[in-house]
C-alpha cells in the first residue's frame, strides 16, 4: 500500500547565479534554485500543492508519467487544464503507478528554460529487476545568460532578421556550475545505479565513465535488457540509467566526463562544446587515472539496439499516420516549425475540456481548431507514426500519455537520390526498446508504434522549447466516447479557468457545435524552407 507524499512549491522569481556569468532573474520553488528532487515509491500517491507566486501563470508536467485515468492532471497548459492563475494554488494529486526516472518542470510559457524543472525518481515497490547496491542522479542543464522570453521574443520578432544569433549556454550539473560539482564516493566491488536527466531546454549532453563499463537498463522510465556501452548520448527530455561497477582496488580515482553541445551550431572553442570533468572518490588522496579521448570504437548506446526488459514485440499496426515536419515563412511575418503544414497554437478552451463536453462531436477533429493539429485516435488501436525530418535540424520529440516502440529509422526520401534502388534502412533486430521522447536526426525519419490504450488529450511535441515556441507540436484527442465516460475535471481546476474567463465546455472557441467564431485564424505558408 502505497503513502501520500506532500510536496509544496510556491513558484516564484529568485535572483541568481547559476553559471558564473552573473545574477538574472529565473523561477525557483520557495525562494531557492536548485529545485530538491522528489523521490516516491511506485503506488504511493504524489499532492503536490503550487502556489503561484509568479506574476503570469504556470503549469506543472510530470514528464513521462502516464496520468491513467488523470489527464486533467498531466500538466499541460490550454491542452489539459487553465494555468494556475497569479496568487492562486492548486494540487496536482495522482497515484503513481510507473517506475523509473522522470522530471516535474513548468508546462506553460516555457518556465522550465527559466528554472521551473527537477528529477523526479520513482523506486520499485520491492526488488527491482535490476541488481545494484546504490542510486546516483545526476541532472544535466543547459542555462542561459538571457530569459527565454528574450530568446523567444527575438525568433519570433517578423521585424528581425531570422535565425537570430546563437546562445552558447553553459552547463549545469545537480542544478550547479558544472566546474563545481561535488565528486561522487564510490566503494570498491559495489555497483551503482546512475540516474541521468536531461533537463535541457535546448542543448545535448554526452555522460561517459572512462576505465569503467556502463550498462544502459532503463530509458525514459522504461527497463530494457542491459546493454553494455562506453557512453550515452542524452537529448532534452530523455533519461537513462546506467550500472556501474566499482573496480575492487580503491589504489586509483577516477573522472567522469560530461559534454554539453549542439551539433547545428558552429564549434567556438571553449564554449561550443563545453566539457565539464567530475571526480569519482574511491580513496582520498589517492592518484588520478589518465584517460584518453573518444575513438572510433567507442561504443555509444543507439535506441535501435536497445530491447525492451518486458520482451513485448513489436505491436501489429492497425493505422499508420505519416508526419512530415518543416519550417516555413507564414503570413504572420514569422519562420515558423510545422507537422504536414500546420504549426501548432493553444485553443482558446482546453482541448480536454472539448473533448469531454461535445459529446458525439468529440470524435471530429474539427472541434479542437486547426490550430491545434488534432488527430482522433480510436481505442486500443495500434498507431504507427511515420516521422519525417528533412530539415537540417535534429528534434527530440516527446509523447505525452505513452511511451512508444521505437521499430525503425533510416534516410527519408526526399534525400535519396532518385538513382538509388533501395532505401537504407535499420530495423530492430529483436524486442523494440520503449521510450517517451525519440531524436529524429537530419534527412532522416523514425518509425514508432503505441497502443491508444490510455483515454485522453495528449501532446506529441519537440522538447528544444524554441521549436516547441515556433508550432512543432500537435494533439493526440485518444478515445475521446471512452474519455466521457471514465473521467471527470475537479472543481478547483474549471474555477482557475474562471478565475481567467476561460470557458470550459465547446469547441476550440468555447462555441457549441462547429462554430469557430473568435478563435484566431490559422496563419498560411508563403515561402517554404528548401
Amino acid at each position: 500500500m502505497g503513502k501520500r507524499v506532500a510536496v509544496n512549491w510556491d513558484v516564484g522569481y529568485v535572483d541568481i547565479d547559476r553559471d558564473g556569468y552573473g545574477s538574472r532573474v529565473a523561477i525557483g520553488v520557495n525562494g531557492a534554485l536548485p529545485i530538491p528532487p522528489v523521490m516516491l515509491t511506485v503506488g504511493d500517491t504524489l499532492a503536490l500543492t503550487v502556489h503561484n507566486s509568479l506574476n503570469q501563470t504556470t503549469a506543472i508536467h510530470a514528464h513521462g508519467l502516464f496520468q491513467k485515468g488523470t489527464n486533467c492532471m498531466d500538466g499541460a497548459a490550454m491542452v489539459t487544464q487553465c494555468g494556475i492563475p497569479p496568487g492562486d494554488q492548486f494540487t496536482y494529486e495522482y497515484v503513481v503507478g510507473q517506475a523509473g526516472t522522470f522530471w516535474l518542470h513548468g508546462h506553460d510559457r516555457h518556465q522550465n528554460a527559466e528554472g521551473l524543472r527537477t528529477p523526479l525518481v520513482v523506486y520499485d515497490r520491492g526488488k527491482p529487476p535490476v541488481k545494484y547496491d546504490e542510486d546516483m542522479l545526476l541532472s544535466l542543464e543547459d542555462w542561459y545568460t538571457e530569459t527565454f522570453a528574450e530568446r523567444e521574443r527575438v525568433t519570433l520578432d517578423p521585424s528581425l532578421p531570422f535565425p537570430p544569433p546563437h546562445r552558447e549556454g553553459f552547463g549545469l550539473i545537480n542544478g550547479t556550475n558544472g566546474n563545481l560539482t561535488k565528486p561522487m564516493h564510490f566503494r570498491s566491488g559495489r555497483t551503482y545505479r546512475l540516474r541521468l536527466v536531461s533537463m535541457s531546454s535546448t542543448r545535448w549532453f554526452q555522460f561517459s565513465f572512462p576505465g569503467h563499463v556502463l550498462q544502459v537498463v532503463e530509458v525514459d522510465g522504461q527497463y530494457t535488457e542491459p546493454l553494455e556501452v562506453d557512453g550515452v548520448d542524452i537529448a532534452p527530455g530523455q533519461r537513462y540509467s546506467v550500472l556501474v561497477t566499482a573496480h575492487s582496488t580503491s589504489s586509483f580515482n577516477y573522472r567522469y566526463n560530461v559534454t554539453m553541445y549542439a551539433s547545428f551550431i558552429p564549434d567556438e572553442p571553449g564554449l561550443s562544446p563545453r566539457i565539464f570533468i567530475g571526480d569519482v572518490i574511491y580513496k582520498q588522496g589517492a592518484p588520478f587515472v589518465q584517460t584518453g579521448s573518444y575513438n572510433d570504437s567507442f561504443r555509444w548506446a543507439r535506441d535501435i539496439n536497445l530491447h525492451a526488459l518486458d520482451k513485448e514485440p513489436a505491436l501489429p499496426v492497425d493505422r499508420s499516420l505519416e508526419l512530415v515536419i518543416g519550417r516555413s515563412l507564414y503570413s504572420t511575418g514569422q519562420n515558423l516549425d510545422h507537422f504536414n503544414n500546420i504549426t501548432f497554437s493553444y485553443p482558446l478552451t482546453p482541448a480536454l475540456y472539448s473533448a469531454l463536453s461535445m459529446g458525439d462531436m468529440a470524435t471530429d477533429k474539427r472541434v479542437y481548431g486547426p490550430q491545434a493539429h488534432p488527430i482522433v485516435l480510436k481505442h486500443n488501436e495500434v498507431i504507427e507514426l511515420v516521422i519525417h525530418n528533412p530539415e537540417v535540424v535534429l528534434h527530440p520529440l516527446h509523447l505525452h500519455g505513452h511511451a512508444f516502440q521505437i521499430t525503425e529509422y533510416g534516410p527519408t526520401r526526399p534525400f535519396i537520390p532518385s538513382n538509388a534502388t533501395a532505401v537504407p534502412v535499420v530495423k530492430n533486430s529483436g524486442v523494440p526498446a520503449k521510450r517517451d521522447t525519440v531524436v529524429i536526426l537530419p534527412s532522416h525519419y523514425v518509425k514508432l508504434r503505441f497502443r491508444a490504450d490510455n483515454p485522453g488529450v495528449w501532446m506529441l511535441h519537440c522538447h528544444m522549447d524554441i521549436h516547441f515556441v515556433m508550432g512543432l507540436a500537435l494533439t493526440f484527442i485518444e478515445a475521446p466516447d471512452v474519455l466521457q465516460r471514465t473521467q471527470n475535471v475537479p472543481v478547483e481546476m474549471l474555477k482557475m479557468c474562471a478565475k481567467q474567463r476561460i470557458k470550459t465546455t465547446g469547441n476550440a472557441a468555447g462555441n457549441h457545435g462547429l462554430d469557430l467564431t473568435g478563435l484566431p485564424p490559422a496563419p498560411t505558408i508563403v515561402t517554404r524552407e528548401d
